[in-house]
């Protein structure tokens, strides 16, 4: 595993304390599931051609389903 050091002001500090603190978790877990998430997520190029292949399709997808 690796370590990162992430500089941040007080005020961030501050924040990330008390959004962990509502969500009832550490800031170190709050950051290891934001970051997860994040990386998790589908690249913008592949979300835009998806999106435009469901788009250009609909019609086909709606015949093929039965729903007109």
């Amino acid at each position: 595993m690796v370590t990162i050091n992430i500089p941040l002001t007080e005020q961030q500090l501050t924040h990330l304390h008390e959004k962990a603190q509502r969500l009832h978790t550490t800031p170190e877990a709050l950051l290891t599931a934001t970051l997860e998430a994040l990386l998790n997520q589908p690249d913008e190029e592949f979300q835009q051609a998806a999106a435009y292949v469901l788009h250009k399709n609909a019609a086909l997808y709606r015949r093929l389903s039965g729903v007109e």
